[in-house]
């Protein structure tokens, strides 16, 4: 047995089922290795940034942590985007990254870099393996690691040679560090500001977004009259008709402080105090009243399901909760825009479905017009780097091969990891990418507008535009073996999209859309 061999035992046994994987020649032991077994199913991606994001998605839908598999400092370098939504995801993912042999980094060849420069940076852990022997209990570390508490990144850097060199044996799981008990004081702290009779809401992240505890949250609200808030990027909103609705926080920080100026007190769970996304000239970056008390009950790595049981029983909540309601199926107009796809995509997908949103400008009112929607889960860009939607798609479809997966997807984003077009139909992954191509960095000519740059020029408002040349996108998809189609009109979406939810396998519509920037910020 090699380090390789008694490394990939030892994630076997920690309960590792997916790899996630572009390797290079200093980890192809460790391929080997995974090539050996039927237990660890390897799924090769063509770009790094999909490697890392389709980790994430898994880690969302699954509870657990797939492997990644990455090459040297540059590779990992590629995976640093979507490992920064992952963290904000507070999504569990064990990085595997190859380095050269110990002796070899004396000859500073060309691959040779600061590789504990760069996994420090996304790594809530990391190790660099001694030996082949330490390989080993480091793989049992790593996942234990990034199962503690809400989940975590934990990365694990593997010198070429201790995957080649002699280990005796494997391990067995190491238990996570279990989430941390809210105390007693807190809840009755909590308790106390619920009951005072001010303006008060709930700010819901994280844990906090799932059926169950929505319910509890649910309860407290017809107790008390607090108004449940969702954090404006959820890593998984649980929501649609039958579930506890929470009205989420806007992007735009103008309309999230009028929003939250009513409130006299916020209580965290498992959400931060809102605050703008970005700085804008005359605009605060905190969004709640200066005059408005932030408390927390509950924090990300505390038992969140635990403290809203508690909680309910101090307020001696009801076991009844608000629903939301069925909304008729109806499309209000015969123009193909963010709010009839939404309709549309409302009224077609089937329970249970998992909705990817990257649609960016789209976004805001693709998410309004599905709320009455089938139950679903809504996965949103936590950290707000784009190129996450594809890649999550392909790794929640490998979670729940079971459920539709839809990738609601803008243009501009999806060529940052197109590449995940192709695993999807390696993998023959159950994804429909709905396609919003307006041609353009939209969200990024609203931006332009609202932090006041000054008057755009022609060459400025070239840096937003993706029209010169048009992509073709039923061309890009077919070329990766996924379905694909384009459509122009409400009639030819409703075709398309029912057509797929009807069908298995991965699709491609590209909608073809006007450049709306004003609808952007009005909502």
């Amino acid at each position: 047995m090699n380090g390789a061999h008694a490394l990939l035992e030892t994630l076997m046994e920690s309960g590792v089922e997916v790899c996630f994987s572009n390797p290079g020649t200093s980890e192809m032991h460790l391929v080997t290795a995974i090539g050996k077994t039927d237990n660890v199913r390897s799924i090769l991606c063509l770009f790094e940034g999909v490697v890392s994001g389709a980790a994430d998605g898994y880690a969302r839908l699954s509870g657990k942590p797939a492997i990644t598999l990455l090459h040297l400092g540059p590779g990992y370098a590629n995976s640093m985007a979507n490992l920064h939504n992952a963290r904000r995801a507070r999504s569990a993912i064990v990085n595997i990254v190859g380095d050269h042999a110990v002796w070899h980094h004396q000859h500073d060849a060309p691959l040779t870099s600061d590789v504990e420069a760069h996994v420090k940076i996304h790594s809530h852990w990391y190790k660099f393996t001694d030996s082949a022997e330490d390989l080993s209990m480091a793989g049992a570390e790593a996942v234990s690691a990034a199962l503690s508490g809400a989940g975590k990144i934990a990365t694990l850097v593997v010198p070429a040679n201790h995957a080649w060199e002699s280990a005796t044996k494997s391990y067995d799981r190491i238990k996570p560090e279990p989430l941390s008990e809210v105390s007693i004081a807190t809840l009755d702290s909590c308790t106390e500001l619920l009951n005072n009779g001010r303006k008060t809401a709930l700010m819901l992240g994280g844990r906090a977004l799932q059926e169950d505890t929505l319910e509890l949250a649910g309860r407290i609200s017809e107790s008390t009259g607090v108004t449940l808030l969702g954090e404006t990027f959820p890593a998984r909103l649980q929501r649609g008709v039958g579930r506890v609705p929470v009205a989420r926080v806007p992007y735009f920080a103008e309309q999230a402080i009028d929003f939250l100026a009513e409130f006299e007190q916020l209580i965290l769970i498992g959400a931060p105090a809102p605050v703008a996304f970005f700085a804008y000239p005359g605009v605060s970056s905190t969004l709640f009243p200066d005059n408005c008390l932030v408390s927390s009950l509950a924090m990300p790595d505390e038992d969140i399901l635990q403290a809203l049981t508690d909680l309910t029983e101090k307020v001696d909540a009801p076991n009844t909760f608000p629903t939301q309601a069925m909304a008729e199926y109806k499309v209000s107009s015969d123009e193909l825009t963010p709010t009839t796809v939404g309709q549309i995509v409302s009224s077609r997908i089937p329970e249970n479905t998992i909705l990817v949103d990257e649609g960016i400008s789209s976004g805001l009112e693709l998410f309004v017009q599905t709320q009455n929607a089938p139950k679903h889960d809504w996965l949103a860009i936590t950290g707000g780097s784009i190129g996450y939607g594809l890649p999550v798609c392909l790794g929640a479809s490998i979670a729940c091969p079971e459920r539709k997966v839809v990738g609601l997807q803008a243009d501009g984003s999806a060529m940052y990891t197109v590449q995940a077009l192709w695993s999807m139909a390696r993998e023959k992954t159950d994804v429909t990418v709905v396609l919003l191509n307006n041609s353009s960095y939209n969200i990024l000519n609203v931006e332009l507008y609202r932090t006041r740059a000054g008057e755009p020029n022609e060459k400025t408002l070239s840096m937003l535009d993706l029209s010169n040349p048009t992509i073709d996108w039923v061309k890009i998809a077919q070329g990766m073996g996924v379905s694909a189609s384009r459509v122009n009109t409400v009639a030819e979406f409703d075709h398309e999209f029912s057509r797929a939810m009807d069908t298995h396998g991965p699709h491609l519509i590209e909608v073809i859309l006007e450049q709306q920037i004003g609808a952007a910020i009005n909502r």
